[in-house]
């Protein structure tokens, strides 16, 4: 079995106008952009900068920024180039409003007919049925005489008929006897 030799991950939330800020310390101590992503959730954007240290600790550090649906966001691709990817899909399947990306699609990234398909209310996850708790020793004594009273009173039913075979003889063989 491998070694995990990954720490635990790092999420940190932070607001908007620090997303240049913190990708330049993450550039300038040698992380490199691993994914960016957007969610929406309960009418606000979700998102998410991925950050990997290549250098043997394999330490992945999130920044996160939650924001309203007009709030603007500005590009990282002045310091990471091939974030355009990240952000034109954010800005063209949710809506993000990203400013300044250096290679700007303008919503023609994909072959898309809906506009911000992704950006849908999504109901909130409905609340975990709590777990049934094993009945304790009484509760266990006082349900079986009910039980049995219902089981007496329900009459078993026979197992199926199997389908009738040909009459044998005493050698076996199929025929009349």
């Amino acid at each position: 079995m491998a070694e995990v030799i990954c720490p635990d991950n790092i999420q940190i939330a932070i607001e908007p106008e620090a997303i240049l800020d913190h990708a330049m310390k993450m550039k300038k101590q040698g992380f490199r952009l691993s994914q960016a992503c957007a969610a929406y959730v309960n009418k606000k954007f979700e998102l998410s900068y991925s950050f990997a240290d290549d250098s043997g600790t394999y330490q992945l550090t999130t920044l996160r920024i939650v924001i309203d649906p007009e709030t603007e966001v500005s590009s990282i691709t002045e310091l990471y180039p091939y974030a355009f990817l990240y952000e034109n899909e954010m800005k063209e399947l949710f809506g993000v409003k990203i400013r300044l990306i250096n290679l700007d699609y303008d919503n023609k990234l994909y072959r898309i007919r809906q506009e911000t398909p992704l950006k849908v209310d999504r109901p909130e996850p409905k609340k975990p049925v709590p777990p049934v708790k094993p009945a304790g020793a009484a509760n266990e004594a006082a349900a079986k005489p009910a039980n049995a009273a219902a089981a007496a009173a329900k009459p078993e039913t026979p197992a199926p008929a199997k389908p009738a075979e040909a009459a044998k003889n005493d050698d076996g063989q199929k025929g009349d006897a």
